[in-house]
């Protein structure tokens, strides 16, 4: 091992918390079988393809993950890259590593393509085919390091790698709670994907942002000083500069108004706990006169993806107008890392999988969380309600769909059966040759398919492949089947189809074009 991989394995290992001497031999051995799996192959950047993985690892080790996803880390590319098979990574590191390999591999054959009524379903697809939160953590932390080296790709496919880290992974991200992540992800995509607004939106935020800090600067030491007045000493500063992307989507709603934006630059407050977060709010607002409006508390009222904070926009007089965060050390971390700060263990095995499906449960129903139907409290030794949070009304559609199969809360269940979708159970996700996802019903045959892209195909439906391989119009389609349809002008619609339909689109279909044909 040279000198300069064992440097990188050491900063790997440094980065996690409390490693056992169990963990560290686990993280070595899949490092060193990562490194000789992959002798010799390069990147686009024609650097080592090694680096990608170790940078992938050292990520997951700075958000707090365990030994097994960062071994998994390390050999995510091994079976799709190399003659690794499943057969060794079960054999050299265990069933769990396996499973987290095959599923970050999974993930790796979505691709997106660009068509929008299709993104929604390939979110969905991205997270039932994981079927375990650290999957989809592993694979955004593989994906911010593409992005990363993004220059180095092909032209041709850096618009669509751009576009689908804007579509998919940064949404995915943000609705995990992932601040940190989910920025990174945007700031990179958004040159590729829009490159005049990106300079134009980074000249902006270069003449704010240098006039915005000298302001902070002035209120900073004012700040300090009446806190500890306040009686409010265990505290820490930073500042924060707005997202280059998430300045832009700013500007779109307020008419490229930049003098309607108040927090390109905000003081964040981080203390030890709830109470204490009042407090700061209460002394800031003694020096200075909050902006009518401009105070939102997402500690009482959490954002759908867990985020709590408080902001408050303050006039200054001289120094203009200026926000301030004030978070607890906990809700800090959250902010940053998300599902992934209630998933830190030192064992994968022994990693707290409860505590991370109820950061889940937050967002879910409350008749979802542990009462019936009919709103009796129902026994629940597995789910507690997070401290602050509340059901939401805006809950995206996926947690719900998410929460479904989780009605019944009895007994014992692996963090991964917890994940599994009910949707991805009475769902099925194909795809058409392009790579488009359809999202049908469990049973659904072709003749579903075909209605689902258009009618005109649904209604000259001649023949149908799935995979490649020449099927009937009753089969039933399956998860991950890449379905081609054929068609004739002289094929028509009969009443026997409807038999064969799941679907009330193509059940309506078929009866209109037999009832037209009756017509003529």
């Amino acid at each position: 091992m040279s000198s300069y991989m064992a440097a990188e394995l050491k900063e790997i290992l440094n980065l996690m918390s409390s490693p056992t001497k169990e963990d560290v031999a686990l993280v070595t051995k899949a490092y060193d079988f990562a490194k000789e799996a992959h002798k010799g192959h390069k990147r686009y950047s024609g650097e080592p393809f090694f680096n990608h993985l170790s940078e992938t690892a050292k990520g997951l080790a700075t958000i707090g993950m365990g030994p097994r996803t960062i071994a998994a880390g390390l050999l995510h590319d091994s079976i799709e890259d190399t003659d690794v098979t499943g057969e060794e990574i079960e054999k050299d590191f265990g069933k769990e590593v396996l499973f987290l390999v095959e599923g970050v591999t999974k993930l790796g054959t979505l691709k997106y393509r660009g068509v929008q009524r299709h993104t929604e379903s390939l979110r969905k697809l991205f997270v039932a085919t994981s079927q375990d939160v650290r999957v989809v953590i592993v694979k955004l932390v593989d994906r911010l390091h593409n992005m990363k080296t993004l220059e180095y790709v092909p032209k041709n496919k850096r618009k669509r790698i751009a576009l689908e880290t804007l579509e998919v992974y940064t949404p995915i991200a943000d609705r995990l709670g992932m601040g940190r992540l989910k920025r990174e992800l945007e700031d990179l995509a958004f040159p590729y994907v829009h490159h005049k607004k990106f300079e134009k939106v980074k000249e902006l935020l270069s003449s704010r942002s240098r006039v915005g800090l000298e302001n902070l600067q002035k209120i900073h030491k004012r700040v300090k000083k009446e806190l500890v007045k306040e009686g409010v000493t265990d505290f820490k500063t930073e500042h924060r500069i707005k997202g280059i992307y998430s300045l832009f989507k700013k500007l779109e709603r307020k008419n490229w108004d930049i003098d309607e934006i108040h927090d390109i630059i905000a003081l964040r407050i981080i203390v030890p706990d709830v109470a204490d977060c009042y407090r700061v709010l209460g002394a800031i607002h003694k020096m200075w006169t909050p902006l009518p409006g401009k105070i939102k508390d997402y500690i009482a009222f959490p954002k759908p993806n867990g985020y709590q904070s408080i902001h408050t926009t303050i006039f200054t007089g001289a120094a203009g107008t200026i926000e301030i965060q004030i978070r607890s050390n906990q809700m800090h971390r959250e902010a940053q890392f998300g599902v992934a700060s209630h998933i830190r263990y030192k064992h994968d095995d022994e990693f707290s999988r409860k505590h991370a499906f109820e950061w889940i449960s937050q967002f879910l129903p409350l008749s979802i969380r542990g009462l019936t139907n009919r709103g009796k409290p129902k026994k629940d030794n597995r789910i507690t309600k997070v401290a602050g949070s509340k059901p939401s009304e805006s809950v995206p559609n996926w947690i719900r769909e998410i929460a479904d199969g989780h009605q019944n809360f009895e007994g014992e269940h692996d963090f991964s059966e917890d994940m599994k979708s009910d949707f991805f159970n009475h769902r099925v996700f194909v795809f058409t040759p392009k790579g488009d996802v359809i999202d049908l019903p469990i049973d659904s045959s072709p003749v579903d398919f075909a209605y689902a892209i258009h009618s005109d195909i649904g209604n000259h439906i001649s023949g149908a492949k799935a995979n490649g391989k020449m099927i009937s119009l009753d089969t039933k389609l399956k998860n991950g089947d890449i379905v081609e349809i054929m068609t004739k002008e002289s094929a028509k619609p009969t009443t026997k189809w409807i038999d064969l339909a799941k679907t009330t689109l193509a059940k309506r279909h078929i009866r209109q074009a037999v009832v037209n044909q009756k017509e003529r």
